[in-house]
């Protein structure tokens, strides 16, 4: 039932129903123009109704990081890619049996990966289909040379439960500006042919090869190598997107209602909202900025967060709010924050919201 935006208890993660249209719509054009399938990670929302509504705009598939976010999308698509290690029987036994209902991918850069899957699949009587990852930069998985993913890819076609679908990195490392990003791009796509030249010149091919981020989002045509993307981010954005330059502070469909419940402290008040709701992730491209970014007084600062109390300098602010005002925060990022909330309000034109559950919310195996 939609309840007017003042009378919903605060802090509450309001999503503007425009805002996430509009981000879809413009990532799905995109696609289209550049064919590059769209597999958004479904991380960022967590939620089957915004799944969907990717899924209607045209994406290809879904991906998701963890297991249970994977077995709360199989209802929304057939096309699936967990794209984070798997090796401990708790998750691979799980993915063994999604399998035998859906499409599944999931990303690998270990031998261990590669025999802890085969088994689950074999047990499950299902196959599993694979993408090697390659580290591009961001120094967090993936192996680091073409030999190490041909070796690997060679393992997964000797693995009986298991399918060779191609190739996944990440490209998470690149916050330049827009305009900047070709010659690091250009690193990524020479990586990406020195891998898949050698797979092909041992019989090996990669119908798949995944990368994208939301920064890079629109400059993924610059790897002629993709075939699909995988950004999350978008479809909401935050501080971290605006003050990269990848969007505006119009574009981000995710926001905090907070209450001002003081400001007895000189040139400070206080929200309702801490780490518990904004999380304490600092801006990436301006960690200088603050805790989150106060619409109405931008000339504020969140200083300090505590569990449940966000501290505001306003020693640089012509003009203050009262205790008991509303104020509205964009936090640096978004995708914490959503694992924090059980619903959403699902902000429509008139104002008015209604809560979405969020689905996936604390799946984090």
């Amino acid at each position: 039932m939609n309840r007017p935006l003042e009378e919903i208890p605060t802090p509450a993660l309001v999503v503007e129903a425009a805002a996430v249209e509009r981000n879809i719509k413009r990532l799905a054009a995109y696609g289209a123009e550049h064919q590059l399938r769209i597999r958004p990670h479904t991380k960022t929302h967590k939620s089957r109704m915004l799944a969907g509504m990717q899924i209607e705009a045209g994406a290809a598939g879904l991906t998701m990081a963890k297991v249970g976010e994977a077995e709360q999308m199989a209802g929304v698509s057939e096309d699936l890619l967990v794209a984070y290690p798997a090796v401990d029987a708790a998750r691979t036994t799980r993915l063994g049996a999604l399998a035998r209902e859906k499409t599944l991918r999931v990303a690998i850069d270990t031998a261990v990966a590669v025999e802890a899957l085969g088994q689950a699949a074999r047990a499950a009587g299902s196959t599993i289909g694979i993408l090697v990852e390659i580290d591009v930069g961001m120094h967090r998985t993936g192996v680091a040379t073409a030999e190490e993913s041909l070796n690997l890819a060679r393992r997964v076609e000797k693995t009986s439960g298991l399918r060779l679908d191609g190739i996944m990195c990440y490209p998470g490392h690149i916050w330049a500006p827009a305009d900047g990003q070709a010659p690091s791009l250009a690193s990524v796509s020479a990586q990406l042919r020195e891998a898949l030249d050698l797979w092909a010149s041992h019989g090996l091919r990669a119908e798949i090869v995944s990368g994208g981020s939301t920064p890079t989002a629109y400059q993924s045509h610059l790897v002629g190598q993709y075939t699909e993307i995988r950004p999350g981010t978008y479809i909401f954005n935050d501080a971290n997107t605006v003050r990269g330059g990848f969007c505006e502070w119009k574009d981000c469909a995710a926001r905090v209602v907070c209450t001002v419940v003081s400001d007895a402290v000189k040139n400070q008040f206080v929200i309702d909202a801490g780490t518990k709701t904004l999380t304490s992730d600092l801006c990436a491209p301006a960690r200088e900025s603050g805790n989150g970014y106060v619409v109405e007084y931008p000339e504020a600062r969140i200083s300090r967060l505590s569990e449940e109390h966000g501290q505001v300098d306003v020693s640089q602010c012509e003009r203050r709010p009262k205790v008991g005002d509303r104020v509205t925060v964009i936090p640096n990022h978004i995708c914490p924050c959503i694992n924090l909330q059980d619903a959403l309000w699902w902000q429509m034109a008139d104002g008015s919201a209604r809560p979405i559950p969020v689905d996936a919310r604390g799946m984090l195996s």
